[in-house]
């Protein structure tokens, strides 16, 4: 009985998780097939395997601040569970459809506010205090770091301009650059897989034992709900994943192994450090970005950023997106309570 009760919020859950693997697949890969050192057909199986241990390993984190920190774990029932979870996935889809990594996170924070903001529960200070302003100081440092680090080893980062598609199948740079590709799906994992696994688990523990299950049982809901959702990285991968990588990995400016690596590196280290010192879920999508814009200014200059359709196409679908999790949540929250579903 239980199951069928939980079944509604799980696929929207899987459905948000599809379309959170389609939009992470950009920052983990499209350096690497921008630079042109893995296939396109590659990208899904190696994305979706190592999201999974990045969220089995180092995600418990993040899953307690959207799934008890901004809003009390006992008011995530499956009503609210539910227009969250679709509300997110609503916005990212139409950012998918439109070629456009978009901030899941941003977009979650947004859609469990509006239940936090109607039931007069949300936790204002963690919103303010930490989590919006993580989200201006990590991709400030994501850009600034990266074109640093871009100008400090430059030398390097041209030893192999011009020359990506010649690099031999087992060289180090390759596999290095594979590599950190392979620790950006790690990181994601560590911090956006909680998008869905975080309300998930709470309302999971709400229903089995209330909000005052122990930990032993919180852990293990957490590893089955990461059993279902990680998997559905990797199937949105393959579904949306090749107009996303493209647009970030190609149509900003072109990128060698060694710059795809460095970025890698960069920000995928920022991510990981924000799941596991905070647990506070932010944009790797944005952290990726700007160092590509960073790499992008040191190459061609401010004003071909600037002319960049791509770029401003980036801008425009990161301020609207959130706000439509934003507006679905808020008018879905009312229909529900006008309707008696909250009661």
């Amino acid at each position: 009985m239980m199951f069928s009760t939980i079944l509604l919020p799980l696929l929207v859950g899987m459905f948000l998780a599809i379309n959170m693997g389609g939009s992470g697949t950009a920052p983990s890969f499209s350096a690497a097939y921008g630079a042109n050192v893995i296939k396109r057909f590659a990208i899904p199986g190696l994305f979706g395997l190592f999201v999974f241990f990045g969220a089995i390993l180092a995600g418990k984190k993040v899953v307690l601040t959207l799934g008890k920190g901004l809003v009390p774990s006992d008011e995530l029932t499956l009503t609210i569970t539910t227009i969250v979870l679709l509300s997110v996935a609503i916005s990212l889809l139409i950012a998918n459809l439109l070629g456009v990594p978009q901030s899941t996170s941003q977009s979650t924070v947004f859609a469990l506010a509006d239940p936090g903001i109607y039931l007069h529960s949300l936790n204002t200070r963690l919103l303010f205090g930490e989590i919006i302003p993580t989200w201006f100081i990590l991709p400030v440092i994501s850009f600034g770091l990266t074109y640093l680090l871009s100008g400090w080893l430059k030398r390097w980062l041209d030893r192999d301009k011009h020359n990506t598609r010649r690099l031999p199948r087992y060289s180090l740079t390759r596999l290095l650059l594979v590599a950190s590709s392979a620790y950006v799906a790690f990181s994601i994992g560590s911090n956006n897989v909680a998008n869905a696994t975080g309300p998930l688990v709470s309302m999971v523990m709400n229903e089995l034992a209330g909000s005052n299950g122990g930990e032993a049982q919180f852990r293990m809901i957490m590893v089955l709900a990461t059993l279902v959702i990680a998997p559905c990285f990797g199937i949105g991968a393959s579904i949306f994943g090749y107009r996303v990588i493209k647009s970030t990995g190609k149509e900003i400016t072109t990128l060698g192994p060694r710059e795809a690596t460095l970025i890698s590196i960069v920000t995928a280290t920022l991510l990981l450090a924000a799941s596991l010192v905070k647990g506070i879920p932010t944009s790797l999508v944005q952290l990726n970005a700007l160092a590509i814009m960073a790499i992008g200014i040191r190459k061609d200059g401010v004003a071909a950023l600037a002319a960049n359709n791509t770029v401003k196409k980036f801008w425009i679908v990161w301020l609207v997106a959130p706000l439509i999790a934003l507006g679905l949540s808020l008018a879905l929250t009312y229909l529900a309570a006008g309707a008696g579903l909250l009661d």
